[in-house]
């Protein structure tokens, strides 16, 4: 019984694998959705430390300007406790189409949310939004059931705590949709260090939104900058 039992598990796990299609994002094929990332929701968010999260959310915002990609700002009843949108990511984006939701949770249920996704023309969305298990996860599970390849940065959806924000990635990963963070996301529409935008333009986004890559580019610029070496440093680059 118990090798029946492997066999069969052994099978599954070929299928997938030989099923499985890699799927990358294309920055001229990519739209991206900051989804109520507003002050009072904020404070809901218990599973990401508070100063990483606000430089996560501003980080997902950014990446719009980054790549020149589509973008369309949304919150939902921001005149009662869930608040407004921060004015870091409205200046950001001064002409982006802006849906202020007054009841729909799920943006996709938003007739003008929904119009403007549309109009964009992209079949890839990047999307992030609190909380990760209702404002994320509605939403990307509504596009994927539209025919759109969908993106959650998780670094920037959060939630109350760890199994919910567990169990909203995981419902979302079982409709196809990518998990990824930052870093990825943003390498991901880069490509290649060489590309236009490349090292020029994303390595003083990294500084601002993501330091501890900056951290890495800084190191080795002040080392080229600088020109020595300390005592010892030779014999253990060897």
């Amino acid at each position: 019984m118990r090798s029946q039992l492997l066999s069969a598990v052994t099978l599954i796990g070929a299928s997938v694998v030989e099923g499985y299609t890699y799927t990358r994002l294309n920055k001229t094929d990519a739209a991206l959705l900051v989804v109520d990332h507003q002050l009072g929701l904020s404070t809901l968010v218990r599973d990401i430390e508070p100063v990483a999260y606000r430089q996560n959310i501003l980080g997902h915002a950014a990446l719009g300007n980054l790549f020149s990609l589509p973008t369309i700002l949304t919150t939902s009843a921001e005149t009662g406790p869930n608040g407004a949108l921060p004015q870091d990511i409205v200046k950001m984006h001064p002409t982006a189409p802006f849906i202020k939701r007054n009841g729909e949770v799920n943006a996709w249920d938003n007739s003008e949310f929904k119009a403007a996704v549309k109009a964009t023309g992209k079949s890839q969305i990047i999307i992030a939004g609190i909380v990760t298990d209702v404002c994320t996860s509605f939403l990307a599970q509504s596009l994927r059931a539209e025919g759109y390849e969908v993106w959650a940065n998780t670094e920037a959806s959060g939630t109350f705590d760890n199994k919910i924000a567990f169990d909203a990635n995981r419902a979302m990963e079982n409709a196809g949709v990518h998990l990824m963070g930052l870093f990825g996301i943003t390498m991901d529409l880069m490509r290649d260090w060489r590309a236009t935008p490349g090292s020029l333009e994303v390595l003083p986004f990294l500084d601002t939104y993501l330091v501890p890559y900056s951290l890495i580019a800084r190191s080795h610029g002040y080392a080229v900058d600088n020109g020595t070496l300390a005592p010892g440093e030779a014999q253990i680059l060897v």
